[in-house]
């Protein structure tokens, strides 16, 4: 594992942790996730997925860090561009109604 911008990613790629733990949270076996990133071995995965069982609480502190990090950055665009978002809406629903 490397961390790029601060986030955890699979070295020599640009594959997230996140990606390969939610993966394997939804039940797909390290052979599937391997067949969904071909970027990665099956080796790679299956490491992936030894360190994650290994630091289970560490790394699924990391993943809910890194949602309440999206979140903020969310509302925050939202904010930043309520202006422009309301033209968008606005625009949308004109060329909803008919006539």
């Amino acid at each position: 594992m490397e961390t790029v911008e601060g986030a955890c990613r699979v070295a020599g790629s640009r594959v997230s942790l996140d990606s390969i733990v939610s993966c394997f949270q939804e039940g797909l076996s390290p052979e599937s996730i391997a067949e969904n990133f071909p970027a990665l071995t099956l080796e790679q995965v299956c490491g992936v997925i030894a360190c994650y069982l290994a630091n289970q609480r560490a790394v699924e502190d990391y993943l809910r860090e890194g949602e309440r990090l999206s979140g903020e950055m969310q509302a925050e665009s939202r904010q930043r561009n309520a202006g422009l978002i309301a033209r968008l809406k606005r625009v949308r629903h004109e060329s909803q109604i008919p006539g």
